[in-house]
């Protein structure tokens, strides 16, 4: 008779050892996995929380509005308003998983399977994540990231790092490379050269104001707008990184803030693009190991029962006139796309040959799902595999409301042939970071005039940007360039629709 991992809802050290094993021998041996080194850590609900308040970062460096977001959160949980995650997973080398305390035995073999497995596998094999996250890396260059906060605190005053800091984070989104270099980034290397490049970075950004003209004719203004811009390496849409080169007024620490803060919005880039699939990732492995230890009597039937409770909650999808429906649930659509993927493999219908050649009747159900987990993000993912069985299954359509247009809300793809493909179409847009996050460059500096900084917002589809919170991040920009900022949106043919103008606020104490 199969030895049960655990007898009741209770667990110890032990138990999670024995679980652990238990899982790793299913998602390895029956369905191939390829994972970090696990390394599991039981932590409290407060936490928990601590942790939800530096971004699912626990060795994250000190900042003001994590406190704030804790308290916030630490509120709402004490009043039962809402619950906590079972888990936080860490993508590095070895991969940390945080555990509740609270959780029972089910559970901590639910979450072991889902994040120890399920994520790490997803983390270590996508494409997204190899280009650009270093894994071996990110505990060490956190650790020194929280140090070198702590030093410059010391050094120059809490205010100081913290309006420094404030500034850096209202650009964390726009502080990103969407498109890979040569270079893959390391992390550590990055940690050993923080003091090294100063002098260097220092000596190119004197010889950039150097050039600027004085009294230049107009021939000459045309040569500097070229080499100007050539030596700013604009246009620029990553504007951390051209805050940290080329702001005239950073000190040296100030620069090394910037590069910290866009190394950590790189590191999550990766995951924005891909929560539907490295949810469902998860949520499918997490379903087949349970289900496995089932089947071998290493659970009960009362386990299973509540492991299935809890599934079902993760995978809900309200429908779209249900007061609870914000949108696709990641897990819900994730888990359902990876089912249905199985199901095409092994059981086709003339549909899906028709729809899905490559892999309808296969017969590897985990040879096409690693491949498919290794080298799609969500946009690609959708567009590629969801299949007309799933968008009638979820009821899906497509709405049509044009402010502009006075027939009122039309009803634009119903489900036939032509529809599928477009509903299929505007689902996988809605997960294009490419497409629904604001494309922002700057475009040039005046730098023989009043050093005005000028950023060009494309506006796609008529989306221009809230008035009030771009003035609220441009202003954090304009205080980090200390000149004047414009920010123009211009539309598809250039015809300028908006223009904002920030200047920077005085500084209060020496940087």
């Amino acid at each position: 008779m199969t030895e049960r991992l655990f007898e009741g809802a209770d667990w110890d050290f032990h138990t999670l050892q024995r679980i652990t094993d238990a899982c790793e021998e299913v998602a390895l041996k029956d369905l191939g996995l390829d994972v970090y080194p696990n390394q599991i850590e039981v932590i409290t609900a407060e936490q928990m929380l601590d942790a939800y308040s530096s971004v699912g970062m626990p060795l994250f460096y000190k900042h003001w509005s994590f406190g704030k977001h804790f308290a916030y959160h630490e509120a709402s949980y004490r009043k039962g308003l809402m619950g906590l995650a079972y888990e936080i997973v860490i993508n590095s080398s070895p991969c940390i998983s945080y555990l509740m305390e609270e959780n029972t035995a089910t559970m901590q073999t639910l979450v072991i399977a889902h994040a120890a497995f399920g994520h790490n596998h997803f983390f270590k094999n996508n494409y997204l994540f190899k280009q650009w996250t270093d894994a071996e890396g990110i505990l060490d260059y956190l650790d020194f990231a929280k140090k070198y906060v702590m030093q410059c605190e010391e050094r120059y005053g809490r205010t100081e790092v913290e309006r420094t800091l404030d500034a850096a984070h209202a650009l964390m989104s726009h502080g990103i490379d969407r498109y890979p270099g040569k270079k893959k980034l390391d992390l550590r290397e990055e940690e050993k050269r923080a003091g090294r490049r100063r002098q260097h970075e220092e000596e190119v950004f004197n010889d950039l104001w150097r050039t600027v003209p004085k009294g230049a004719s107009k021939s000459r203004t045309a040569i500097s707008l070229e080499r100007r811009r050539k030596l700013l390496g604009l246009p620029q849409e990553n504007l951390l990184y051209f805050l940290e080169k080329s702001a005239p007024r950073l000190a040296p620490w100030q620069r090394e803030l910037l590069r910290i803060v866009r190394h950590i919005a790189q590191y999550f880039y990766p995951q924005s693009q891909t929560k539907v699939m490295n949810e469902g990732t998860a949520t499918y492995v997490h379903y087949r190991i349970m289900t496995q230890l089932h089947q071998q009597g290493r659970i009960t039937d009362g386990n299973f029962l509540e492991f299935l409770g809890s599934h079902t909650n993760v995978v809900f999808q309200p429908e779209f006139d249900d007061q609870r429906f914000s949108g696709f649930n990641p897990y819900a659509l994730g888990f359902a796309m990876m089912q249905d993927i199985e199901r095409i493999v092994t059981s086709p219908s003339d549909e899906d040959r028709e729809w899905f050649p490559d892999i309808a009747g296969k017969n590897d159900v985990m040879g096409v799902l690693r491949d498919v987990w290794a080298n799609y993000r969500d946009e690609s993912f959708i567009a590629q595999f969801l299949s007309p069985k799933l968008m009638r299954h979820f009821r899906m359509f497509h709405l049509h409301d044009d402010p502009e247009e006075r027939a009122g809300i039309r009803v634009d793809a119903i489900h036939d042939d032509r529809g599928f493909r477009r509903v299929r179409r505007e689902l996988a847009r809605q997960h294009d970071v490419g497409y629904i996050d604001a494309n922002i460059e700057v475009v040039d500096v005046d730098l023989s005039g009043d050093r005005r900084l000028i950023l060009h917002h494309r506006v796609i589809k008529g989306s221009q940007l809230n008035e009030t919170d771009a003035k609220r991040v441009l202003q954090h920009l304009a205080d980090l360039w200390t000149y004047d900022v414009a920010l123009i949106e211009v539309d598809g043919s250039d015809k300028v629709l908006r223009e904002y103008v920030v200047s920077p606020r005085p500084i209060t104490a020496a940087a």
